[in-house]
C-alpha cells in the first residue's frame, strides 16, 4: 500500500548534536529506501519540511518505519493512504477488443 507522507521537523536544537541527528537521519533514511519503504522524498523550498510516498504491507509497518527515524520525537506527521485512481496515466491500458 502507499502512503503520501507529510513532515514537518521541530526543534532539534543546534550544534554538534543536531548535526550528529542529521547524519543519523539521513543514514535511517537510506537504509529506509533500500528496504524499498522511503521510495521518493521531496523538500518544500525554504522550510523544514518534506513529502515522500512510503510503500508498507500496513499501516503499522509504516508507523515503524517512521518512529524508527532519529528524528521522529520531534516531527509533526500527516499520512495520507492513496488508492488507484482509474484514470492514473499510469495505468496499463485496457486490452483492445478484436470486433
Amino acid at each position: 500500500m502507499d502512503f503520501l507522507v507529510h513532515m514537518e521537523v521541530g526543534s532539534i536544537g543546534t550544534g554538534e548534536d543536531a548535526n550528529r541527528l542529521l547524519k543519523q537521519e539521513a543514514d535511517r533514511a537510506q537504509e529506509l529506501a533500500e528496504m524499498g519503504l522511503l521510495r521518493r522524498l521531496w523538500r518544500v523550498p525554504g522550510r523544514r519540511e518534506n513529502w515522500g510516498i512510503w510503500t508498507a504491507k500496513s499501516i503499522d509497518e509504516l508507523h515503524a518505519a517512521l518512529s524508527s527515524l532519529p528524528l521522529y520525537p520531534a516531527l509533526h506527521i500527516t499520512i495520507h493512504p492513496l488508492a488507484t485512481h482509474p484514470n492514473d496515466p499510469n495505468l496499463p491500458l485496457p486490452a483492445k477488443s478484436k470486433d
